[in-house]
């Protein structure tokens, strides 16, 4: 919720009010094999900024998935996601975490930031599977892990928002996999 990055834990205690953000993160395994999703969401009306910070972050996960072609490097997704992001304002992209690959584990190689340089790292392949997944905060990149030692949060406790899909990688297009 709102200045939770990843991974807090649900709590009856901890009711949804009108303003507030929920981000929603599902693997799924099946078949022996794993895809990861995720998707912020408002309660009610959001604050403007808010709304902008969901919509910014959800379109930077579209150009990471237009970056992401056999022949690209896993640079080439992290300088389009960043680009865009920072073409957009200031916002804060997360660092400590990223897409990675996907398949009989929910987080393989490769690690695939959400910044980067134009052709480097490794190479993009037609037939691996990756989830890319944008956490853009709408303050510092910086983030703090709860004494629960799971929830990770925004260092300044302002808003975050994450979406996610898991991708097959072609010659062309990627194809998603977890559309809903």
């Amino acid at each position: 919720m709102n200045d939770e990055v990843v991974h807090g834990i649900p709590s009856r205690h901890r009711i949804l009010k009108e303003g507030d953000i929920v981000s929603i993160d599902l693997g799924i395994k099946h078949k022996g094999l794993f895809t990861d999703m995720a998707l912020t969401a408002g309660v009610g009306a959001v604050s403007a900024p808010v709304a902008k910070l969901m919509q910014v972050t959800e379109q930077a996960l579209k150009v990471g998935i237009d970056a992401a072609r056999g022949g690209n490097t896993i640079g080439d997704i992290g300088e389009a996601i960043e680009s865009y992001i920072h073409s957009q304002g200031r916002y804060g992209i997360v660092e400590v975490l990223a897409g990675h690959g996907v398949g009989k584990y929910i987080h393989e190689d490769p690690f695939i930031p959400n910044f980067g340089k134009k052709g480097k790292g490794a190479k993009l392949v037609p037939g691996m599977i990756v989830a890319l997944e944008p956490m853009i905060n709408l303050g510092t990149k910086n983030v703090t892990i709860d004494d629960d030692e799971w929830t990770f949060r925004t260092a300044d406790r302002k808003p975050s928002a994450h979406f996610e899909h898991t991708i097959l990688i072609t010659e062309g297009d990627a194809e998603i996999l977890t559309k809903i």
